[in-house]
């Protein structure tokens, strides 16, 4: 048995209407990826004009890609660092608090290999309040980073992070309890 991707089929999945996928792809194109817009400000009422939910004090650094804003929920005081993408197909939920560091990705996409129509599977991120997602970090579908639980630097997280603890790897292992002072 051999993959065939000439048998793909993702028809079923229909994020919203074709007309807003393509007005939310120039956007994003000329507001978000583009790196000459430094404009939190304006970036969150894009977001919010979209069908996001976004927080107070939210910032958003220049280069940010974001599939579907209309999947994202962001919390207060959240920071959304340089080149980050958010490759929300399903639901992307980020508390108050929350550091997600230059250049890291969330996938909620995934392709079932065990399949020789590599079918498209899904899966929502949850970043709980005062989780940190470190610089080139990956977090994958189905995840949830607990409370103040941190992902290191260039990890992949692929189940659930418990809170309060630092992650690092890939995949990524508990290394120690975080302590804040």
């Amino acid at each position: 048995m051999k993959t065939d991707l000439s048998t793909y089929n993702n028809a079923w999945y229909q994020p919203g209407g074709k007309l807003k996928r393509l007005c939310w792809y120039f956007i994003n194109v000329l507001f978000f990826i583009n790196p000459l817009n430094p404009s939190s400000g304006l970036k969150v009422s894009l977001l919010r004009f979209f069908g996001a939910k976004i927080g107070s004090g939210v910032v958003i650094k220049p280069g940010v890609n974001i599939k579907y804003p209309w999947l994202l929920i962001v919390g207060d005081y959240t920071w959304i660092g340089e080149n980050v993408w958010i490759d929300n197909l399903a639901q992307v939920t980020i508390g108050n608090h929350v550091c997600i560091s230059q250049e890291a990705m969330l996938l909620c996409g995934n392709h079932n290999y065990k399949k020789t129509t590599f079918d498209l599977m899904l899966g929502e991120i949850i970043l709980e309040e005062g989780a940190w997602v470190g610089a080139k970090s990956v977090v994958c579908p189905d995840v949830k980073i607990e409370s103040h639980a941190i992902l290191t630097v260039n990890s992949v997280a692929t189940n659930t992070l418990k809170a309060n603890y630092i992650y690092q790897g890939n995949p990524a292992k508990e290394i120690r309890k975080r302590e804040i002072k």
